[in-house]
């Protein structure tokens, strides 16, 4: 099937939460280039929101740019590789942001092809039929613990250590990101989000959420909201992206 035969359709939300005084979330899209990413920055002061924007910028640039004939999972990797060194390089020269991080999530779309990629704990999920399936995986402590089966689910939800990532980019000179290449079917809704949404509200409610014959508007607002009503403790980041075959 032909690119032009696919499209996707694309909507997003950001939210400061109802506890942090800013929002170092941060998201970037490039419809032209199927290109949609969702980061969630960490650091003292306003550190955290730098890495998020310098990360989101490096990773819209060098994917929207990269040429016709590159291999997709190359391109991602540059991007990534790419956008961690200018953020680690940034922390060594100025004191003020030294050991600031980020998240990362996003997807790059061919026609029906997807690659999916990630760094940290900021997520991508799949709503296919109505049923939710997260293509990411998230480099925490508790996950790790819960897939050597040290803990079980229920209790890396309930962990005191459940928000210590062990992947950023940014804070080594290195980091080895996570791809997952899908092909895309007719009405295939990409929910790209970060922390903020997923440690307030379960799985369960978010794929009934995501079900609603709703715009993709409307649901982002209404996660978003479900959010701040379930405690909004960090920011919320919400990107939708449809596709339409």
């Amino acid at each position: 099937m032909s690119t032009s035969e696919v499209c996707y359709a694309v909507a997003v939300l950001s939210d400061c939460g109802r506890t942090r005084p800013s929002n170092e979330d941060a998201f970037g899209v490039s419809a032209e280039r199927g290109v949609y990413v969702v980061c969630d920055g960490m650091g003292g002061a306003a550190a955290g929101e730098v890495a998020s924007a310098l990360a989101v910028g490096e990773v819209l640039r060098v994917l929207s740019g990269r040429p016709e004939t590159a291999a997709l999972e190359d391109a991602v990797q540059e991007a990534i590789r790419t956008a961690n060194q200018t953020i680690h390089s940034r922390a060594q020269r100025d004191p003020q942001l030294h050991g600031m991080g980020t998240t990362l999530v996003g997807l790059v779309t061919e026609g029906r092809r997807v690659v999916v990629f990630n760094v940290g704990d900021s997520r991508c999920y799949r709503l296919r039929n109505s049923a939710l399936v997260q293509i990411s995986q998230d480099h925490s402590l508790v996950e790790e613990q819960v897939r050597s089966g040290t803990i079980t689910h229920a209790e890396a939800l309930r962990s005191p250590q459940r928000n210590v990532i062990t992947r950023a980019l940014g804070t080594e000179t290195d980091v080895e990101p996570d791809l997952f290449e899908l092909k895309a079917e007719a009405g295939d809704l990409f929910l790209l989000c970060s922390d903020g949404l997923t440690c307030e509200l379960p799985d369960p409610l978010i794929e009934s959420m995501l079900a609603a014959d709703l715009s993709l508007n409307e649901l982002c607002a209404r996660l978003v909201d479900a959010a701040n009503r379930a405690g909004g403790h960090d920011n919320i980041t919400c990107l939708l992206v449809r596709a339409e075959i």
